[in-house]
């Protein structure tokens, strides 16, 4: 199918050149201040896992702004809230502890990314501060830091995505229900009965 794929690091550097001093500077390797103020206004992140084969999967995390607890300098800690219970990122990590996170701020175009070991903790101590609506989470993803730094906002400069006028009119948007419907193919769940499915999960078990 294809006819060109670059298979080595040399060929793909001079295709896309070397990175600046600012880049290679960039990275440390704890949160400072800086990090701490971005995590603190961060609702929404990206998780990256892999299991021990490295089939990769992405995770949504998201909750209100300051919902990664910041443990010290080295660890953070995301709540692990009620969800679907594949629980794809917690069983990869059993396997593989290596994560990757993408912290956004909406409105913000740069990003922040963290890299490092994780591991499921269930310590009640730290989970009952991570309580919301009297609800304690029963489990969490401890991140040790091994790689912070800020990501330009190229991407979302080309996207366009924080910007309500790219945004697609409501009716021309995909449809969560019918694509849920069509691809598990279960008798009886039409599109409307998986909307009303999302909908009371979405009303009533958020937490």
């Amino acid at each position: 199918m294809f006819q060109h794929v670059i298979t080595d690091e040399k060929e793909l550097r001079e295709m896309t050149g070397e990175p600046s001093e600012l880049v290679n500077n960039k990275v440390i390797h704890h949160v400072d201040e800086n990090a701490r103020q971005f995590i603190r206004q961060s609702p929404f992140l990206l998780l990256a896992t892999s299991d021990s084969e490295g089939n990769a999967d992405v995770s949504p995390r998201g909750d209100e702004k300051g919902f990664v607890h910041i443990l010290n300098e080295n660890y953070l800690i995301i709540p692990e809230r009620p969800g679907n219970k594949r629980v794809d990122s917690m069983r990869n990590l059993l396997s593989n502890p290596h994560a990757g996170l993408i912290f956004f701020i909406p409105g913000v175009e740069e990003t922040l990314r963290v890299n490092g070991r994780a591991r499921i903790i269930a310590d009640k101590d730290l989970l009952d501060k991570m309580a919301y609506r009297g609800k304690v989470p029963s489990l969490g993803i401890a991140v040790e830091v091994q790689e912070c730094f800020i990501h330009c906002a190229k991407a979302f400069k080309r996207s366009g995505i924080w910007k309500p006028d790219t945004w697609l009119p409501k009716e021309e948007r995909p449809s969560a229900a019918k694509m849920l419907a069509e691809h598990a193919r279960l008798p009886d769940l039409d599109e409307a009965a998986v909307t009303e499915r999302l909908k009371e999960s979405y009303t009533k078990r958020l937490y």
